[in-house]
């Protein structure tokens, strides 16, 4: 019996001409994920890519596991094929033991994209319904909740039987869209943005700044391991480290304490404009939440935004700390980002930061000091990691 998967489109689906590009950049996409475990076969048809082992001893269960966390994909079925005889396939019900003998309802769904084959989907709907009963007499049929739905399609180049069905991540192909730097902090809410920009089509790279002896070599290594971890669903990352000790302490020498964060952040902005510009990043990315924190009020963001030569995508603005704490457990951020080793921002935090700056005020404090000639040697001074998919570093005890 030869068993593929099915990953059926999501919203590639609703693409016009230009639908071809997105397959493409999907096919690949999934050929690079799965290439550790073996060759596959990616075959494109009917909004459905049909990916079929090649190698011997392929992991079909894992093989799943990587194709639910690719971008672009609807939904995944795993799934026997069979000659399209359906006196073959109601022979063949034991494919369906593992999902069917621990359930206590089902129903059926069929579909006959092949117009020829005899039946049609509400008779085959019906035979396999009594074939299911009549094998696992214990199951009730349940046509709106059930516990279980098996799928019977018959295709042009076969019949495609399956009670596995797991919903994608949806959105678009990474690279479809471009690629961004994100502004990675070691919390909890920036690797939830990269995600979430990256589900949009994005490919993400991270920028960083790093301020020893302020901050130590674990709070890098805490933001390296984001990266490692972000790779599973965002691909390969390029991240960039910048050293930001002589800003901040020039900061903090020469600007009003009530400015400190907003200032900073601009002055990371103004680090990643250059950086965006150099390496070809059409856009920024940040954990912002507006109102979380003092420096995310809608004058703080102002104020920063007035430095940005790019657009500022911030995907988590309009969440609250559990929703983005619930998308961080799921994606498996969550362990690596409360590890209690303290980023940059936190370095010369004001005791009483000013909730709603004005630009103007802002303007004058940074111009206190030669911010600019500071940014140019810090882009200077930026070192660059690439973190792979697939490749992994214990960085953290």
């Amino acid at each position: 019996m030869k068993e593929i998967i099915l990953a059926k489109y999501g919203e590639i689906a609703l693409k016009g001409d230009n639908r071809r590009t997105f397959e493409d950049i999907l096919v690949r996409n999934i050929k690079r994920r799965l290439k550790k475990l073996g060759s596959f076969s990616c075959d494109r048809r009917q909004s459905t890519v049909y990916i079929e082992p090649v190698s011997e001893n392929i992991s079909v269960d894992e093989a799943v596991e990587e194709v639910v966390k690719i971008f672009g994909i609807g939904a995944v079925q795993r799934c026997a094929v069979f000659p399209k005889d359906f006196g073959v396939v109601e022979n063949n019900l034991d494919y369906l033991d593992d999902v069917l003998l621990g359930a206590k309802s089902f129903k059926v769904e069929a579909k006959r994209s092949d117009k020829s084959f005899p039946l049609k989907s509400p008779d085959i709907q019906q035979k396999l319904g009594d074939a299911v009963i009549d094998r696992f007499p214990h199951l009730k049929v349940d046509v709106h909740e059930p516990e279980v739905t098996v799928r019977l399609e018959i295709r042009d180049n076969g019949a495609y039987l399956s009670a596995k069905r797991i919903t994608g991540q949806g959105g678009l192909p990474v690279g479809s869209s471009g690629k961004a730097l994100l502004m990675l902090s070691g919390g909890i809410d920036s690797p939830v943005a990269g995600y979430m920009m990256a589900k949009r089509g994005l490919i993400v790279d991270c920028i960083h700044y790093i301020s020893p002896p302020y901050t130590s070599d674990r709070a890098r290594l805490k933001v390296e391991k984001l990266c490692e971890e972000m790779t599973e669903y965002c691909g390969d990352i390029r991240f960039f480290c910048v050293p930001f000790t002589e800003i901040q302490e020039k900061l903090r020498d020469n600007c009003p304490e009530e400015f400190f964060t907003v200032i900073m952040r601009r002055l990371m902005v103004k680090i990643a404009n250059k950086i965006c510009e150099r390496e070809g990043y059409g856009a920024i990315i940040t954990g912002e939440s507006l109102a979380q924190v003092a420096s995310q009020t809608l004058a703080a963001i102002e104020c920063t935004n007035e430095a940005a030569r790019f657009p500022v995508f911030r995907p988590v603005i309009g969440m609250d700390k559990i929703e983005i704490t619930e998308t961080a457990r799921r994606i498996g951020t969550f362990e690596t980002s409360i590890m209690p080793y303290e980023d940059c921002c936190t370095v010369f935090t004001p005791k009483h930061p000013r909730t709603k700056p004005k630009l103007n005020d802002i303007l004058e404090a940074e111009g206190l000091a030669d911010f600019d000639r500071m940014v140019d040697e810090a882009v200077e001074k930026t070192t660059v990691k690439r973190f792979r998919f697939g490749e992994k570093t214990v960085f953290l005890d």
